[in-house]
């Protein structure tokens, strides 16, 4: 309009600049008067200015002010449903860290069907991911408790800096004593302070790469088995860890009086016991014991059956 306008004008005998002028204050609506006498033919085409001229601005104006309102209000409300749909989790994972290695453990989580919360100081980090989020700064109390950590059953703290896994580490733990604490160490003189610090366990990915890559080059198929059993969600069989409580239909019976492997389908690989030792191929004697974790294999319904078994006599 500015442009055709102009040629307008100055066709009708202004000068670019009077041309360019007048083409301004008509679409502006300022009111100023006209730089030169107007006649018929003028003053069709200024009205025709100002028709289209005037229309087009404020559909412009209105355009963007709608996009910048909508935008903001969806975001607002989006925001707001997210909130609502972290305070109302009980149970869920919560990931602290965004990058590489915090977004490989929330698509891992994901896959297994947990619900989890992903927080990130950087929001971009957060974009793409299809989990609630949170922006904020994870060293925080405040944040922390926006993630729920009080009611989580496991957190992952897995930050691109030992010092802020420490620090998070530490005040996660004064903040729910019970929840189980996963930590990142990128060196290995960290893993011990993570450790006092309250993490149940400290995972170091550098080594456990190269553990993994030893492990494919020596023993692929063994290596492999492991990680679809692990891993795929579609694979009949699964590995599961289901722990027995003092209240459990099991508890204190023998592997052979429980009679899983007969009333379940489910074969029991190994027991570890509250010290931390695994007993691996447990015998039939094996006395089932209060908090000890049963690690199975079988497919979906055999481990849910099992952890119907093992749950705690009414």
């Amino acid at each position: 309009m500015l442009i055709a306008g102009t040629a307008g004008y100055v066709l009708l005998g202004f000068g670019f600049v009077d041309a360019l002028y007048q083409t301004v204050i008509t679409i502006s609506t300022v009111g100023f008067a006209e730089v030169n006498e107007l006649e018929t033919k003028g003053k069709v085409f200024t009205i025709a200015v100002i028709l289209f001229g005037v229309g087009s601005t404020l559909y412009t104006f209105s355009t963007l002010l709608e996009t910048l309102v909508e935008g903001r209000i969806n975001d607002l409300f989006g925001r707001r449903r997210m909130e609502r749909q972290i305070e109302a989790m009980i149970g869920h994972v919560v990931v602290c860290g965004a990058g590489r290695v915090g977004r490989a453990t929330a698509r891992a989580v994901a896959g297994m069907g947990l619900e989890l919360v992903v927080a990130d100081i950087e929001a971009d980090r957060l974009e793409a991911l299809p989990h609630p989020t949170v922006v904020g700064d994870v060293t925080e109390d405040a944040v922390l408790r926006q993630l729920g950590v009080e009611r989580a059953r496991v957190v992952i703290v897995a930050l691109d800096s030992d010092a802020e896994n420490l620090f998070v580490t530490l005040s996660v733990r004064l903040l729910a004593p019970e929840v189980y604490i996963v930590a990142r160490a990128r060196q290995e003189n960290a893993e011990g302070r993570l450790r006092q610090a309250g993490a149940d366990r400290i995972v170091n990915p550098q080594q456990i790469g190269g553990d993994r890559m030893a492990a494919f080059a020596l023993q692929p198929n063994v290596a492999e088995f492991l990680d679809v059993v692990m891993h795929d969600r579609t694979l009949e069989f699964r590995l599961e860890e289901i722990e027995v409580t003092e209240r459990s239909a099991i508890c204190d019976q023998t592997l052979r009086d429980a009679e899983i492997r007969e009333r379940t389908g489910a074969m029991i690989l190994a027991v570890r016991n509250p010290a931390g030792q695994f007993v691996t191929n447990p015998s039939s004697s094996t006395v089932i014991e209060p908090k000890h974790v049963l690690i199975a294999i079988g497919t979906p319904d055999q481990l849910a059956g099992l952890a119907e078994v093992a749950r705690p006599a009414r």
